[in-house]
């Protein structure tokens, strides 16, 4: 028994083990998308969700009834409640942050305050008892209490941290495909389509190169169905990808919509910005690749040619000695 705890608090065992899970991890997110199936159709029962939200509020709204939100029961729901944890904890970008990684509804909201409760007290109790009882690595009393509550702030700001890398996946994956979804939305207004339509007609087009354009254009189409103001959903739309592209095409429609200019002109101009936009960003990328590969280079790259370039000579000379 001695001997396991001795094995687990081992520095160079943890370190290990880090490592397997990181291999692991690795290979899991190499393989992944080999075994993933759709998630487009899942993505679109959660749009049509949403759709129907929008429809019964529409229809409370006309019938002059008060808020049909339904509130969502579950454990963290109710630790939540009884902490009032929204007002102890509030953040008035969050509304904002879970919109923008596709998370709505109550349950993310609740979930989210929940583990900003729970994640610093158990990475603070954690730390405590491994760096007092296992190992203290030559540190003070002082120092390791001050590690641990570093470890209580780092939990603190984990969740926050957590969603702005979704977000920020979802908005690089949405303006991948979003001039080329700007072309077939020319394509079918220019056509003769209403705005609605094109809409829900890019959204099944685009779905195989990006779900997420796909999800955010079809909850679009549903708000320019529901809401009581259409600007209202390309403003929506706007926020909820948080990208400066979307936000000039959606600003070009609601001018276009206000003033009655002609939609295709907008759009046009609006998929030729957005390329040159996706191409710039592109050659920024390619730009800054070379000194992204230095430190590699050098730790990884340059001590392997040593050892082929000098290493039969090396040999040679010992054999010569020898």
């Amino acid at each position: 028994m001695e001997f396991s705890i001795k094995t687990l608090v081992d520095p160079e065992f943890l370190v290990t083990v880090f490592a397997a899970v990181i291999a692991f991890a690795t290979v899991v997110t190499l393989i992944g998308p080999l075994f993933s199936g759709n998630k487009f159709a899942g993505r679109l029962k959660s749009v049509a969700t949403r759709r129907e939200q929008l429809r019964k509020q529409s229809r409370a709204a006309i019938a002059g009834k008060g808020n049909l939100r339904g509130e969502s029961k579950g454990f963290m729901t109710d630790v939540v409640g009884k902490l009032n944890l929204t007002t102890l904890l509030e953040d008035t970008e969050l509304q904002k942050s879970l919109l923008q990684a596709g998370l709505r509804g109550q349950r993310p909201i609740m979930t989210f305050y929940f583990f900003r409760l729970v994640a610093p007290i158990a990475l603070f109790i954690f730390s405590l008892l491994y760096l007092f009882f296992f190992n203290d690595f030559g540190k003070s009393p002082m120092m390791r209490f001050a590690m641990a509550f570093g470890m209580l702030v780092v939990g603190y700001y984990a969740p926050g941290i957590y969603i702005n890398n979704i977000a920020a996946k979802r908005r690089e994956s949405i303006m991948k495909a979003f001039p080329d979804a700007l072309d077939l939305l020319l394509i079918c207004v220019e056509s003769g389509m209403s705005i609605e339509a094109a809409f829900g007609k890019v959204a099944a087009e685009v779905g195989s190169s990006s779900i997420e354009l796909a999800e955010e254009m079809s909850l679009t189409t549903a708000e320019l169905s529901y809401l009581q103001e259409r600007r209202q959903a390309y403003e929506n739309l706007a926020i909820r990808t948080n990208h400066p592209g979307v936000r000039a095409v959606a600003t070009s429609l609601i001018q276009a919509e206000k003033y009655g200019t002609p939609l295709g002109t907008s759009l046009r101009v609006m998929a030729k910005e957005n390329r040159e936009m996706r191409m710039s960003q592109a050659e920024k990328k390619a730009a800054s690749l070379p000194a992204k590969l230095t430190v590699p280079m050098i730790i990884f790259f340059l001590p392997v040619l040593f050892v082929v370039v000098l290493g039969p000579a090396i040999i040679k000379f010992q054999q010569l000695n020898g």
